[in-house]
């Protein structure tokens, strides 16, 4: 099993999925987080037949992070409605390339999701079916100059690779990356959203994931009504020498 139970009780299941597992894929004979978690479910007994698995939130397949699921249907309601009233918190880490002049910003953008390309966009707030994008981020660390100038020789300028915290306000599909990248910051490793420059550092540095983790998740238990909060050290090298 691939994915790692960090809390399990009655209700919820707890878990670290790891980067380049789809959380669900209806891709046939592919494994993927909620099979591997109903699988745990079932070589345990604790269900008849195929046991019930409320998916609250997502991760891309190409990042690493917690999430929480729900074993029972009133569970995944209670849940859901926290992610509704913004009492599910999440924190990720993510490793970034610009020019960062504040250290710590809101971005607030709508954002357009086509589904025949599987990418968002940003577009004008009264867009059709545009949907309300906000995130907050601030500067953890940033790699020092001497090693930017190293390994970034082609007139990049001010730009550095940075470490950020980002805390989602809203959940939408690849709202981090898609705002980040609109911002000026795309994040190593993105190929569909990153720059030119982006996708060129992070082949020099072998960076075959998104360097995004989902690295904090904190929420209300519905079962016993206390706060709960994990946390996880992302596995990628390239976060190794930007978390002090």
């Amino acid at each position: 099993m691939r994915i790692k139970i960090l809390y399990e009780d009655q209700s919820i299941i707890v878990v670290h999925k790891p980067p380049g597992l789809a959380t669900e894929t209806s891709k046939f004979g592919q494994i993927d987080m909620v099979s591997e978690i109903k699988n745990y479910i079932a070589s345990k007994g604790q269900s008849k037949g195929e046991p019930y698995l409320g998916l609250i939130h997502r991760l891309d397949q190409p990042v690493e992070g917690i999430l929480v699921v729900a074993k029972n249907q009133k569970v995944a309601r209670e849940l859901s409605q926290q992610i509704r009233n913004n009492l599910i918190k999440k924190y990720y880490y993510g490793v970034v390339f610009g020019n960062l002049k504040k250290d710590q910003e809101t971005l607030v953008d709508f954002l357009l999701k086509d589904s025949r390309s599987n990418l968002s966009k940003i577009v004008k707030e009264d867009t059709i079916d545009a949907k309300r994008a906000e995130l907050s981020y601030q500067i953890i660390s940033c790699e020092t100059e001497e090693r930017s100038n190293l390994e970034h020789k082609d007139n990049t300028g001010d730009k550095q690779v940075y470490l950020v915290e980002v805390q989602l306000v809203t959940g939408r599909h690849h709202q981090i990356r898609v705002q980040m990248s609109n911002a000026g910051i795309p994040l190593l490793g993105d190929l569909k959203y990153g720059s030119q420059e982006t996708i060129a550092i992070s082949e020099k540095r072998k960076i075959h994931n998104i360097a995004l983790c989902a690295y904090k998740l904190q929420f209300i238990n519905p079962a016993t009504n206390k706060k709960m909060e994990f946390k996880i050290e992302p596995s990628s090298e390239i976060f190794h020498n930007l978390i002090s």
